[in-house]
């Protein structure tokens, strides 16, 4: 990672494949804005290093598949992991944002994406929502019609190479707006 890059992590748990397709998606869209340094991080197991990483970017990117109305359980597990940073306050003013999947259209992925922004809320961290209108065709961007950030179906009983490409382009177009924000808000702390 370059000392002048902004960092940006995606820090996701992902069950069957799905999640990680998507995240993958954001990544890209973070990385391709100049100067940015875009890594994912599986929560399922983190080092040190990752910690570190973690800890030291400039935004924070939530993903999870939707079980049972939430985050998956080792999602939860990693957020529960981070309390002595929010004792610490270590994540105040990081960018932060979200992406989910699940195999309905629904799915009650908007309460997942709600427990993300909390979750960054108590981390005094800066929520960058999904800037796009609902898509009126299944093969637009923001198909499924989310605000607070990426809404991903996994048709059931099929693997990641089914879903829809809409959502993996407005993953990679959150990426993108969230890399966006970070170098904005950096620029605007330069110049404090």
């Amino acid at each position: 990672m370059s000392d002048t890059a902004v960092s940006v992590v995606i820090a996701y748990h992902s069950g069957h494949g799905h999640t990680t397709k998507l995240a993958e998606a954001v990544r890209d869209g973070a990385a391709g804005v100049s100067g940015t340094d875009a890594v994912l991080i599986s929560v399922d197991a983190l080092t040190d290093d990752e910690w570190a990483r973690l800890d030291a970017a400039d935004a924070i990117i939530f993903g999870s598949p939707t079980y049972m109305g939430t985050a998956s359980p080792a999602f939860h597990t990693f957020a529960h992991d981070t309390s002595g940073r929010w004792y610490r306050q270590a994540w105040t003013n990081k960018i932060a944002a979200g992406f989910t999947t699940s195999g309905g259209k629904s799915g009650d992925k908007l309460h997942t994406l709600q427990y993300f922004t909390v979750l960054a809320a108590q981390h005094g961290m800066h929520w960058v929502n999904l800037d796009l209108l609902p898509g009126q065709q299944d093969s637009e961007l923001n198909r499924l019609g989310g605000w607070l950030g990426v809404m991903a179906q996994s048709p059931a009983g099929q693997g990641p190479e089914a879903m829809a490409k809409s959502d993996l382009l407005t993953g990679t177009h959150l990426g993108q707006r969230v890399a966006e924000h970070a170098h904005l808000l950096r620029r605007a702390r330069q110049a404090a």
